[in-house]
């Protein structure tokens, strides 16, 4: 694997020390090292736990920073030109990511072992010594009696199932227990539908349709194939380990304040809920509720979510904002040229790369891998910033079958490569790779055109929040786009655009304005008007839902100019001012258009007495009531008599010499 210390000095700015045999021969050079107390980054993740147990009996409390540099650039046919590859993936590794949340499974060990012959029995037997069983048969035919009754064998068909590790609840139909009388064959007694089974972990070797969706991604429902004995095998050894206390990160944050679901009933954005593969959103009232023991970190409701409101953890979005700017400027200052960024996951692209490296022609020297949870979790605001970064191509490494449904990726990378392309960075700078092939992975790599790169780099440091970043990272590609426009039509569901407004037709009443949850639209608290900011806005439809007028159009779209304007008046009227009071209240064209409505078309405000109670329709909240009461404007009240004053009862005495 050739050097070049010149190169990784550039790009990583701090000293290089080479080694042949770091971990063998020379590893006293690494324990001077330590002794200095000076961050060190090893470009060696093989032998990462050999410098770790190191680094821990000299005492060192600041973590080791590994970088792999060998199969990611070193191991290839272009290992001449890694160079600048090689600063960019060493420097891109010392942004030390903050630690994730976590969330806690039980277990006890209480296994339901579901299915429909002697395979579940059998599975049933191994695994008693280990969990505490159950064997629910679904329509069992010619099962026999076992010869001791070491666990309880029933019979039922699950209709319905949720919950995770520690916490399953079934719903079973066709009920019954068996006979203990049973000869040759299992008989049940009578069935009953209804019943209810909690348990641990369940075991499926049904052979029907799974119990959830996206099965293989929940945690304690383990399946195989009652006809394939390897499955079958590989499901009860993964079984007898489910028991203890056991631990997941919490991959989504959820900030329930920004999310756009929801206004007094209406549904506005459901994006999130359109994508979960596992069923772990669901509707909470105005927001949506994220089950952290069901989802499986796809990531792909924090990629749609136009609010931030779901945000992906594993890293945050500011934190692969921060090691893609590392990554792009180092490769940059080392002499790299047109970077081209490679998103891949742990299980997947992992071994594939390595593959590649081993056996294969490597990876290319402008092809720069960053590892993620899930590609799936890529968001526009990552890809937006790597190209304004100077970045000059992405691509994203998925299974030839992907576990989590690519549907949602895709529309990010849609989206990414119109705003480009309008943009001037290339006709579609940005490809998803699905293979499983090495071959074939190498094929796509070399034959992959990267776009054009920026010509004047952003430098901004991304921190923050997602919706922040993400129209951060879109400003800054416009500023440093090689031909740059202000306005870029979009696709329906994008995550940005501007309202289109039936001025004539808004009556001012300001429903839109509770509706929205991202305070794009608002109003004036001393003038009846309505005023909008394009780049507040998420596209999540509240906002014409609830206009009782229907006047209010979605047009998806980014227009940096009406970013740039800042907030804008939709509409403006006269107020209206009290006939009493003149206290201003309402719109003038409001005002006066119920009263042509009403005037000499209801009873109640028609003829003569109906210009006084006009009259109180022109009043403000407090005048209104008070003349409403003096007037007696209550249709089922009867006729009261007139108020009777001094006067009243002057007039009524008698005069001289009249009788009394």
């Amino acid at each position: 694997m050739p050097l070049d210390p010149a190169a990784v000095g550039r790009g990583c700015g701090g000293t290089v020390h080479e080694a042949e045999q770091l971990c063998r021969r020379e590893l006293d050079r690494f324990k001077e090292l330590l002794q200095t107390g000076a961050p060190i980054i090893v470009g060696c993740t093989q032998e990462a736990p050999l410098f770790s147990e190191v680094a821990a009996e000299f005492g060192r409390e600041d973590p080791i920073v590994f970088a792999n540099v060998r199969e990611n650039a070193g191991w290839s046919s272009d290992a001449a030109a890694a160079g600048p590859k090689m600063a960019a993936l060493l420097a891109s590794a010392a942004e030390i990511l903050p630690p994730v949340g976590t969330v806690s499974f039980t277990s006890a060990g209480v296994a339901l072992v579901y299915g429909c012959d002697e395979t579940a029995v059998e599975a049933a037997r191994r695994l008693s010594d280990h969990l505490d069983v159950t064997v629910l048969l679904t329509r069992p035919d010619g099962v026999a009696p076992p010869r001791a009754t070491e666990f309880p064998v029933l019979k039922g068909t699950v209709r319905g199932a949720t919950g995770h590790l520690g916490a399953f609840e079934l719903r079973i139909d066709d009920y019954a227990l068996p006979s203990p009388s049973s000869r040759n064959v299992l008989v049940f007694g009578a069935p009953r539908d209804g019943a209810t089974s909690t348990c641990d972990l369940v075991l499926d070797l049904s052979g029907g349709v799974p119990l959830f969706p996206a099965h293989e991604l929940r945690s304690g429902y383990l399946r195989a194939d009652p006809r394939d004995p390897a499955a079958v095998e590989r499901a009860i050894f993964a079984a007898s380990h489910l028991v203890g206390e056991f631990d997941k990160p919490r991959f989504v944050q959820m900030r329930e304040s920004l999310c756009a679901h929801s206004r007094s009933r209406i549904t506005g954005c459901t994006r999130c809920l359109e994508v979960c593969p596992t069923g772990a959103i669901t509707p909470a009232g105005d927001h949506v509720a994220i089950d952290p023991y069901v989802c499986a970190g796809c990531g792909s409701c924090a990629a749609v979510c136009p609010t931030g409101a779901a945000a992906y953890a594993l890293p945050a979005a500011d934190g692969l904002l921060r090691r893609l700017r590392t990554l792009v400027r180092s490769y940059r200052e080392a002499g790299g040229r047109d970077a081209v960024v490679l998103f891949h996951d742990g299980d997947h692209g992992g071994p594939l790369i390595d593959t590649l490296a081993r056996d294969g022609a490597g990876l290319p020297a402008h092809v720069l891998p960053v590892l993620v949870n899930e590609t799936s979790q890529i968001g526009p605001e990552a890809l937006a910033a790597f190209f304004a970064y100077g970045g000059a191509g992405a691509l994203l490494l998925l299974r030839d079958r992907p576990k989590h449904d690519p549907a949602p990726i895709a529309r990010v990378v849609d989206l990414a490569n119109t705003v480009l392309g309008a943009l001037g960075y290339g006709a579609a700078p940005v490809q998803i790779v699905s293979t499983d092939d090495p071959d074939s992975f190498r094929e796509a790599l070399v034959a992959f055109q990267p776009g054009r790169p920026a010509d004047r780099p952003a430098s901004f440091l991304p921190m923050g929040e997602k919706r922040g970043l993400l129209e951060l990272s879109f400003r800054e590609l416009r500023l440093a786009a090689p031909e740059p426009v202000d306005f870029i039509p979009l696709a329906s569901g994008a995550p940005f655009g501007g309202l289109a407004f039936d001025v004539a037709g808004c009556t001012l009443c300001h429903a839109c304005v509770g509706a929205c949850p991202t305070n794009a639209l608002s109003a004036d608290p001393d003038r009846p008007l309505l005023a909008f900011q394009e780049s507040l806005c998420v596209q999540c439809g509240l906002c014409a839902s609830t206009c009782p007028e229907d006047v209010i159009t979605l047009q998806p779209q980014i227009d940096f100019a009406a970013w740039s304007n800042g907030r804008r008046v939709v509409k403006e009227e006269e107020p209206f001012r009290c006939v009493s009071c003149a206290k201003p209240f309402g719109t003038r064209s409001t005002i006066e258009g119920v009263i042509a409505k009403l005037r000499e078309r209801h009873w109640m405000f028609s003829g003569p007495a109906g210009q006084d109670r006009t009259r109180i329709l022109q009043m403000c909240e407090d005048c209104r009531v008070e003349a409403a009461v003096g007037q007696n404007l209550d249709p089922h009240a009867p006729e009261r008599a007139a108020p009777r004053t001094s006067a009243d009862y002057l007039r009524e005495r008698p005069r001289n010499g009249e009788p009394s």
